[in-house]
């Protein structure tokens, strides 16, 4: 307790009357009167603080309707297999982005607790049947610390531009961009300038899925950022163009109570948008709208045909990540991951469909 006034006021009467000689007979009485050394912050068990290979083991989905187990098609998907993720390490889970290398193959996840998960899946004909050579690694900011020193750690989005890797943090609504040919996951993220707009969005409703365009395309060089649920003036989701010939904002029309999860290019340049909802009564939903590149400018409203949804009559959890990639046979393949919070009650998930044109 501190003090009273009355008593304060006598103290600094008697200090004051006191010869330099005599103060420093007083400083062990002022050492035993300072509050005990609190105790140190219990280290979160869902946080990597060092590179570590893990083992994930991985439960085969044999099929996506929980109720006819025979169907396959799904709007214009068809499925061709899923995974049940899991792991005895403790910080693997919240898996909320991905990105594939050309094959399928390799990936480059992040983890919304500040954690990067790098490996390769493994096939067993079209089917995935796991992951191998997994590596967990923290996310590093501009001063080589995990971002999670600064209390940066929800790390949600992900695109790619050659050996440069860009990752969204939705509640500090920055970007980080990596160059992996600079120690892969032990490079140094660096802060890529936003609009002012981005400081804007909501805490937890902030960036949330990003695409890189490539040459080629439509806005091509441009960073594409989708907010999860940051509203213009008319209730439409915002997004924005960060770089390249036209940067500015846009929107994305909102409907049904969707919000964006994230965002992947086809090869064509279409964009594919995923987005869910979630409701107490209605629980969760997830769905697929197909977007023309060609409309996004700045100041537009864009919206398209949603070609894939699914609720909880399927296989489905709280699918954040999208992304694409074409076999050597020609098919176009779309996957999807999902993030189970670290809760018990949830899944990651690991699906994987083909686009039916």
């Amino acid at each position: 307790m501190r003090p009273t006034p009355s008593r304060r006021h006598v103290l600094k009467t008697v200090v004051a009357g006191l010869s330099a000689a005599t103060l420093p007979r007083l400083a062990p009485a002022q050492t035993a009167t300072q509050r005990p050394p609190q105790p140190a912050a219990k280290p979160n068990p869902y946080r990597v603080n060092e590179p570590v290979s893990i083992e994930v083991n991985a439960r085969p989905l044999p099929s996506f309707d929980i109720r006819d187990r025979s169907r396959v098609r799904f709007g214009s998907l068809e499925y061709r297999s899923g995974l049940i993720l899991t792991s005895s390490f403790s910080g693997f889970g919240g898996l909320s982005a991905l990105r594939l290398d050309p094959r399928g193959e390799r990936f480059i996840a992040v983890s919304d607790q500040g954690s990067w998960f790098t490996g390769r899946i493994v096939y067993r004909g079209r089917e995935m049947v796991g992951l191998d050579e997994v590596e967990a690694a923290p996310l590093l900011g501009p001063d080589g610390k995990p971002i999670t020193a600064r209390g940066w750690y929800d790390s949600e989005s992900l695109a790619l531009d050659g050996s440069l890797v860009y990752v969204g943090l939705e509640r500090v609504n920055q970007v980080l961009r990596y160059d992996f040919a600079k120690g892969f996951t032990r490079a140094r993220g660096e802060v890529v300038p936003l609009p002012p707009a981005v400081r804007k969005l909501p805490n937890n409703k902030g960036l949330e899925g990003l695409v890189l365009v490539p040459k080629g395309l439509p806005l091509a060089g441009t960073l594409i950022a989708f907010s999860e649920r940051g509203l213009d003036s008319n209730g439409n989701l915002v997004a924005f163009l960060v770089g390249g010939k036209t940067p500015g904002q846009f929107s994305v029309r909102r409907t049904e109570n969707f919000d964006i999860s994230d965002a992947a290019l086809l090869p064509a340049g279409d964009l594919l948008i995923l987005e869910r909802k979630f409701s107490w009564f209605g629980g969760v939903g997830i769905r697929i709208r197909r977007v023309a590149l060609s409309q996004i400018a700045p100041g537009a409203v864009i919206d398209g045909p949603a070609i894939f949804s699914a609720d909880l009559s399927n296989e489905i959890d709280n699918m954040e990540g999208i992304d694409v990639y074409v076999t050597e046979a020609g098919e176009t393949v779309l996957t999807m991951i999902s993030d189970d919070n670290f809760s018990l009650i949830q899944r990651n998930l690991l699906l994987q469909f083909t686009l039916v044109e």
